[in-house]
């Protein structure tokens, strides 16, 4: 009996043991199991704080001194507010870069910095536009989110809201986009113009639509760099059907060599102008086939493109160029009259010399330092660009009086 009870307490004891020290159960395994679940807990809190430290977050980069929407602005809108307004659209511009960073890097909808760029400013992403050739990310449709409005008591849009916004970003040098990105910088520095693109028909649909659906007057179309070149010509292809939509362009590109050809073609003609104009004057009264001077417009309306650039940025400083620059010998070109209407309100940031990747980013357009100057003369760069808009009524040939019977 005594060995039975013996043999017996020696089986207890390694049954304790083994419950004790067992894989999976007892407490060896819930000892194991905390630890596991206190090791996952610090893993995502490592995560957490990786992209709370990240460079793109909006609380690191994003704009300091922008708030909310709240109800003061049912009766103040921020929206009427040049600089504010400059501010939250560049925000939108960088949330389109950060939508295809987000997509090449996996993100999740928990933690992806997108979002964080457009919530603040109680608006939703509704539509992204998607390059069918590489499957990229290169424009995006934000709308009001009414419901996260109500939520903060704000009844009712803020006037000077866009209902809508179509922002498209720029070239992003990384290996998934860099391709398709290069390829259409080269069609606009080759033809001065991305009508060839596959990304132009996307964004031309897509602000047609938003267009149509909310009216002209509630939609706005922005971008950034190359981004900033399809919203122009975007914007120029609706102006042309008489649908005007607000449109911000930040450093938008204004080199390409069928425009340095162009240049070279008019010093040769205006050399030559020059020349005939020493030769014997005839009778014959000239009449110009252009006129720069007019804004296009119909109805009263008139499509007036909001342009920001940075003069040590050689991507865009050629717009700051003014029409009837001298040249070498002191005379004017006869481009546009230097008292007509302005064809764009052209933004100059006024900060001294730059390196050219501080001058060309996007960050610099919601900066608290920023000194922007309105440019009070014609751009000849403008201009040209809007040239196809300006309607000139053919000259009437002079009619000679009819005697009367």
């Amino acid at each position: 009996m005594q060995r039975n009870q013996i043999t017996r307490g020696q089986g207890q004891e390694e049954e304790e043991a083994e419950e004790y020290s067992g894989g999976g159960g007892g407490y060896s395994g819930g000892f194991m199991a905390k630890c596991s679940a206190e090791d996952e807990t610090a893993a995502e809190e490592a995560v957490v704080e990786v992209e709370a430290a990240h460079p793109y977050a909006f609380h690191v980069s994003g704009p300091r001194n922008v708030s909310s929407p709240n109800w003061r602005d049912l009766i103040n809108s921020s929206w009427k507010d040049g600089n504010y307004k400059r501010t939250v659209i560049a925000c939108f511009i960088q949330a389109v870069y950060l939508l295809e960073l987000d997509r090449q890097e996996n993100r999740t909808e928990e933690n992806a910095l997108a979002p964080k760029w457009w919530i603040p400013f109680k608006y939703k992403l509704a539509q992204t536009l998607v390059d069918e050739r590489d499957g990229s990310i290169f424009g995006a449709i934000l709308e009001w989110d009414r419901a996260a409005a109500l939520s903060d008591l704000i009844l009712i849009r803020p006037s000077g809201a866009p209902r809508a916004i179509l922002a498209l970003r720029g070239t992003l040098l990384k290996s998934p986009t860099i391709r398709r990105d290069i390829e259409d910088d080269l069609r606009f520095l080759a033809w001065e113009s991305l009508k060839g693109s596959v990304r132009f028909k996307g964004a031309f649909e897509a602000l047609k639509s938003v267009a149509d659906r909310y009216g002209s007057s509630n939609v706005c179309v922005a971008g950034h760099s190359l981004g900033a070149g399809f919203a122009l010509q975007v914007g120029k292809t609706l102006a042309k059907e008489g649908i005007f939509v607000d449109t911000h362009l930040f450093n938008p590109p204004s080199v390409s060599l069928a425009m340095s050809l162009r240049n070279m073609g008019e010093k040769a003609g205006f050399a030559w102008k020059r020349f005939k104009s020493m030769l014997p004057s005839s009778s014959e009264t000239q009449v110009s086939n252009e006129d720069w001077g007019q804004t296009p417009s119909v109805g009263g309306k008139k499509w007036v493109p909001h342009l920001y650039v940075n003069n040590s940025d050689y991507i865009c400083c050629h717009y700051t160029d003014p029409t009837g620059a001298e040249d070498n010998n002191g005379e004017k070109e006869n481009v546009c009259p230097t008292n007509g209407p302005m064809a764009a309100k052209l933004f100059v940031m006024s900060k001294g010399k730059q390196k050219f990747m501080e001058a060309h980013g996007l960050q610099q357009w919601w900066s608290e330092d920023l000194e922007l100057q309105l440019a009070l003369h014609n751009s000849k760069l403008i201009n040209r660009q809007l040239k196809s808009l300006y309607t000139l009524p053919a000259p009437a040939a002079p009619q000679q009086a009819q005697a009367k019977p």
